[in-house]
């Protein structure tokens, strides 16, 4: 009875030295992942969203303008085929983007 209590526990000995021997390697997998991508991604700066309501909605705003001049200078670009006018559709988008951003604002 005790040699077959001991295999028992020599089985689950080895079955745990194996599976912590795969969490081991496991973990210094994802440590290298993330040594990798920390490095890879080092440089790029971090985006902070501000929370609240009040700079969602500014958000909101902003990127409902960028994203009307900038529809607007893709419909330039589709019909006119001059550069002239593509540049000075942009040009145009650039002085124009704070009266536009008022104009959007709802208060």
């Amino acid at each position: 009875m005790s040699k077959e209590r001991a295999r028992r526990r020599a089985e689950r000995e080895q079955e745990a030295a194996l599976k912590a021997a795969a969490r081991q390697r496991q973990s210094e997998r994802r440590a290298r992942s993330r040594a990798r991508r920390q490095t890879l991604t080092a440089w790029v700066p971090r985006l902070h969203l501000q929370p609240g309501v009040l700079a969602a909605r500014r958000r909101t705003e902003l990127m409902a303008t960028f994203g009307l001049l900038l529809l607007l200078n893709v419909l330039v670009w589709l019909i006119r085929p001059d550069w002239a006018a593509r540049l000075g559709a942009l040009v145009v988008s650039v002085v124009v983007f704070p009266v536009v951003r008022l104009v959007m604002q709802r208060r």
